[in-house]
């Protein structure tokens, strides 16, 4: 009996912590890619992508917050309590958008965007690392997965961004 329970414990503590965690972390570190990257190659000052990364990542939390909570009652699918679930999304998000925006904070330009590189890079071996603990995924497999989202959203708002 204690080890259907231990997989029960197991598989309620992944549908309703650590899938809507990883659901916020996936999309905050990828959606808020775009704005700030394209407000920094477009305007080459910090400050400014900075602001959009922190408007895009409160946003994108609220937003996601919501789409959680609202999406499934959690009654059929077992998925636990919408307010709970949609909390978990939004402080993700909110998390993986805002720890690629703080480097803009530096204001020298080329650091500045240096530093946030090198966070995505953390952000994406964290998310393959949590996709592998939690998931049975392998390490690899995930983080090519994450990092090609990644890639072709910052080389599409690079590019916009340098559109003069």
């Amino acid at each position: 009996m204690t080890a259907q329970r231990s997989r029960l414990d197991r598989r309620w503590f992944l549908l309703q912590r650590v899938q809507p965690a990883m659901t916020g972390l996936i999309d905050g570190s990828l959606s808020t890619l775009a704005p700030i990257f394209a407000v920094a190659f477009a305007t080459r000052e910090p400050h400014d992508a900075f602001v959009a990364g922190l408007a895009t990542a409160i946003g994108a939390g609220i937003s996601m917050a919501f789409s959680e909570g609202l999406s499934d009652t959690g009654d059929v699918t077992g998925r636990g309590r919408p307010v709970a679930r949609g909390a978990i999304t939004g402080l993700g998000t909110f998390l993986g958008g805002i720890l690629h925006t703080l480097p803009f904070l530096i204001p020298e330009y080329r650091s500045a965007v240096l530093v946030a590189l090198a966070a995505i890079a953390c952000e994406l071996v964290a998310l393959a690392w949590i996709r592998r603990t939690f998931f049975g995924t392998r390490f690899l497999s995930s983080f090519v997965s994450v990092t090609l989202g990644g890639v072709i959203i910052a080389t599409i708002s690079a590019a916009l961004g340098a559109v003069r």
